[in-house]
């Protein structure tokens, strides 16, 4: 019998044996691990179904007291990814020519980046997320709770969907990002989180030769 004060439904999944919980979670290791940040893109369509379905599955993330904080804006109109890429190139070139200090300019070289990012207009789709600091209601404004921390889990559900449909993308964070509220025309209680551009890799596409930090330096059992 139930005697929570709030309605709950059965939840159960099949208990495994320890070899195919080691054989399932390692094929989902190595299926990850092959993910990288891709900046060059194909421009060939990708359905607008696969998207709807990759947003659905962000929003299946875990959020604070289920507030669910986010809002997913989906761009595909031609003008206002050209209208982005403007003004994320703006911002870049000042960051990259005035703001950025040496260390860190010195620790992105092995990355290739710098201002120019073609990839806002080349990728077929634009995925912008907003963090809902507080949400308005018909009755006023409501509070959500640990806003970062549940947008963050949304955006890694996101990225896993992304490539585990097949396609690429890459976490783009011009700074300050203001520019896409105004573009996007959002009220004032969200806020842009994460840029992600959505598509097929381009075929001549190069990501750098890079290692992940093995798993004793990122672990410890206690």
């Amino acid at each position: 019998m139930n005697d929570t004060p709030y309605k709950t439904v059965p939840y159960k999944r099949p208990i495994l044996s320890p070899e195919i919980l080691i054989e399932k979670s390692a094929e989902y290791y190595d299926f990850l691990n092959s993910r990288r940040s891709v900046r060059e893109f194909d421009d060939r369509d990708v359905p607008q179904e696969v998207i709807e379905n990759l947003i659905k599955t962000a929003s299946a993330a875990p959020s604070g007291a289920h507030k669910q904080p986010w809002q997913f804006v989906v761009v595909q109109n031609k003008d206002v990814k050209k209208k982005i890429r403007a003004a994320a190139e703006a911002e870049e070139m000042d960051y990259y020519n005035n703001r950025a200090t040496e260390e860190w300019l010195q620790d992105l070289a092995p990355l290739g980046t710098n201002w120019s990012k073609p990839f806002l207009e080349t990728a077929p789709w634009l995925i912008v997320v907003f963090k809902k600091v507080y949400d308005e209601l018909p009755e006023g404004r409501a509070k959500n709770y640990y806003v970062q921390e549940s947008v963050g889990i949304a955006s890694g559900f996101l990225i896993s969907a992304i490539h585990n449909a097949g396609l690429a993308t890459l976490t783009h964070t011009p700074s300050p990002m203001n520019f896409l509220s105004e573009i996007l025309e959002r009220p004032a209680n969200e806020k842009p989180f994460l840029l992600l551009p959505v598509g097929y890799s381009a075929s001549q596409a190069q990501v750098p030769d890079l290692q992940r930090k093995p798993l004793e330096e990122v672990c410890v059992f206690v």
